[in-house]
Order: C-alpha cells, then sequence, then structure tokens
C-alpha cells in the first residue's frame, strides 16, 4: 500500500479485513495504541496496532494511515450504518466553512475514495518544501485526534456544531499554551511551539478561555486523556519533566477528575516516547537545518528509488557509460566533466519514469548527489570494488 499513490484508502480497507482485531479493542485500549505510535503527540512513527506492516512508509503516509484508520475505528463502533467513505465525507462536508477552508475545492462533488484520500492528504497539512516539512507541521498533525473526537460526536448525532471545534481547540489551546508559557525560562524549542499552537488552531477568531472555563469544556475520557497528555507533550519540552511541571500535570489531572494512576500512565508515556524517539524527531533533535534538509531528502530519495528499483536497474543497464561511471563514483571522485554526464544521463533517464519526475523540477539537481549515493546498491558486485560479500 503507497499512501502517496491513488487507490491507497480501498487498498488499505482491504488490509482492515485480514487484520480487523483493533477493531474489537476497547476505546481506553484503542485510545494507547494512537498514542504509542506517535499520533497524538503529532510525530507518527508507526502504523497504529500495526494493521499493516511499516515497511517504507515515510512519517506523511504513516499520518494518513493513522488517521484514516482512527476514523474507521470511530465509524465502525459507532451505530450507523452509513458507509465509511461516505461518513467521513459527509462530516468534513459538515465542518467546513468560510473560515475553515482547507477543503475548499475539494467538496460538493460525488463521494468517492479518491475524493477522501484528497481531503485526508490536505487535512494532514503536507509541505512541499523538504527543508521544513517536519517542524512546521508537528503541532498541527497534533491536534489531528480533534477530527476523530469530532468525528465520534456526528456520528452520535449526524450533525456537528462548529462550537464543539471552536471550544474543543480553545480548550486546548488555553491548557497548552499555559504549560509552556508558565516556564520560567524558554527554550527554543518553547518558542517554537507557542507560535505553532497559535497557528494551528482552526477557528482562529475563537475567544480566549481561562483555565477555568478550559477545564469545564472537557467533558469525555478521550478528551480527558488527550489534554493530559498534549499537555505532557508541552511540559516535556526541555527534555525533561522536573518537580513544579509534574505538579502542575498532577493538578491538571485532577481538575479532569482523573485517577492518579492515569496521570502518572500519561507522565510516564511521554517520557518512554520522546527519549526512545527523539533522534527521529525533528523538534527535538539537535540537528541544524542544513542536517535537516539532509535526512529529510535522503529518506525520501531512498524510498523513491526502492520503489522504481526493477526499472531504474533496467534503464542503467541501456546505459552503459552512466553505469560505469556511477560505479567508479564509489572509489574515486568524479571530474567535473563526468559529474556533468551522470547528471544529464540520470535526469533523462528520470523522464521516464514517472515517479521520479521530482528531480526534474526546478532545484531537483541538487538531490542528485544523494541519487548517486543509493543508486549504486542496484549495481551488479563486479561493479563495486568496494562491496564485501556477507
Amino acid at each position: 500500500m503507497n499512501p502517496s499513490s491513488a487507490g491507497w484508502i480501498k487498498k488499505l480497507i482491504k488490509e482492515i479485513d485480514k487484520n480487523n482485531l483493533f477493531l474489537k479493542l476497547d476505546e481506553e485500549t484503542f485510545y494507547g495504541t494512537l498514542r504509542s505510535c506517535g499520533f497524538i503527540y503529532g510525530s507518527n512513527l508507526d502504523v497504529v496496532a500495526q494493521v499493516i506492516d511499516k515497511n517504507d512508509l515515510t512519517e506523511d503516509e504513516l499520518c494518513k494511515t493513522n488517521l484514516c484508520l482512527a476514523l474507521y475505528y470511530t465509524h465502525a463502533n459507532s451505530k450507523q450504518n452509513i458507509p465509511f467513505v461516505d461518513s467521513v465525507i459527509s462530516f468534513y462536508s459538515e465542518i467546513d466553512d468560510i473560515k475553515t477552508s482547507f477543503l475548499k475545492g475539494l467538496l460538493g462533488g460525488k463521494k468517492s475514495n479518491e475524493e477522501l484520500e484528497k481531503i485526508i492528504h490536505t487535512r494532514i497539512q503536507i509541505d512541499a518544501n523538504v527543508l521544513t516539512k517536519n517542524f512546521n507541521y508537528f503541532i498541527i498533525n497534533a491536534l489531528l485526534f480533534v477530527d476523530v473526537l469530532a468525528y465520534e460526536v456526528y456520528l452520535n448525532n449526524l450533525t456537528i456544531s462548529t462550537d464543539y471545534l471552536k471550544n474543543l481547540e480553545a480548550s486546548i489551546a488555553s491548557i497548552s499554551l499555559d504549560v509552556l508559557n508558565s516556564k520560567e525560562t524558554k527554550n527554543q524549542y518553547d518558542e517554537s511551539l507557542i507560535k505553532l499552537f497559535e497557528s494551528s488552531l482552526r477557528y482562529q477568531d475563537a475567544s480566549e478561555l481561562n483555565y477555568t472555563k478550559a477545564i469545564k469544556n472537557v467533558n469525555t475520557n478521550l478528551e480527558k486523556y488527550y489534554i493530559l497528555d498534549l499537555a505532557c507533550m508541552a511540559t516535556w519540552s526541555d527534555q525533561m519533566i522536573d518537580v513544579e511541571e509534574q505538579h502542575f500535570l498532577e493538578k491538571l489531572g485532577n481538575d479532569l477528575e482523573l485517577s492518579m494512576s492515569r496521570i502518572h500512565q500519561s507522565i510516564k508515556a511521554v517520557n518512554h516516547f520522546y527519549t526512545v524517539h527523539k533522534d527521529n524527531i525533528a523538534l527535538l533533535s539537535s540537528k541544524n537545518i542544513v542536517q535537516s534538509f539532509y535526512n529529510n531528502s535522503s529518506k525520501m530519495v531512498n524510498k523513491l528509488i526502492s520503489r522504481n528499483s526493477k526499472r531504474l536497474y533496467q534503464e542503467l543497464k541501456d546505459s552503459k557509460e552512466l553505469m560505469v561511471l556511477l560505479s567508479q563514483s564509489t572509489v574515486r571522485d568524479l571530474s567535473k566533466e563526468e559529474q556533468k554526464k551522470v547528471q544529464e544521463q540520470l535526469l533523462d533517464i528520470f523522464k521516464s519514469i514517472p515517479s521520479l519526475a521530482i528531480f526534474l523540477l526546478p532545484g531537483g539537481a541538487l538531490l542528485l548527489p544523494l541519487v548517486v549515493k543509493f543508486i549504486p546498491k542496484l549495481l551488479p558486485s563486479a561493479f563495486d570494488e568496494n562491496r564485501i560479500d556477507e
């Protein structure tokens, strides 16, 4: 399954038929799986409940998959007989208005898998700029669970008021920003989170709430769990939760009428997730922007090459000079003239493979050194003098 190509939702639903045990999980347990895979925190690092194999899915593709699975679980555990795709499109149509026009131009046609794919693609805020992609949408994707909560309300009533979304988002913003702004010293991460929270709300004109009113807006257990987990995430920004911050989280949990064991479970979960995965989460790593660009680009190029390996290898076989130059690039630096030949011949090959058209766009040539790095893996061992047979 490839969530970056058309038809992925239909394929995902077919895969669910083979592994649908997650649909029988109780609400709290399923929420726990959403948290452990990173969906609740906005950093998707695995497929929820491992419904399908992660394989080489990117974080964007994992985010799409997890949002779809969360909505599917909610639909499967509702009492509505409306088909899944139809109900989700109707839900997004209901909450879309002039102020939340991220779906503008997508809605209004015949309901279909393809239309839902476009909606989800737009909803997760994919940025075409690999320099800033993970950084800019970290918090926006952490608010995706609001969609799941609102969808459950919609299924129960077959309608939903935008007031529900406004109040829930206002409560999230109020409590999370209280956490961040209460810190005596703020690091760059804290300042970034504050800006991202403020810019990520769909309802920018929602009235600001004080802490007491924000708490009163939170009613269901899932809403309470979610608010507490987001607060834990904000608190962990300096890579630790100190005593004062833990006291704040305990007070928040008590105000939400959650048990102390649940509060400590949320603190433990966020500590575990970010400690284990901190090197894979852009906002938590210390990498500079150049390193982030290299890492993001490297992942993208590796995925494109692996997915087109057979056809790419066949094209390379037909270009003997390019094969020789690529093999030599693994053991020596190519001259400027040879580098130019490699670049021209690679771009010619990419013209024949639609999935690699990104390299033909302005600036795409900047990624060619990464392409060369991965391509020798496709070559026969005789062309690579440095290869060691294991």
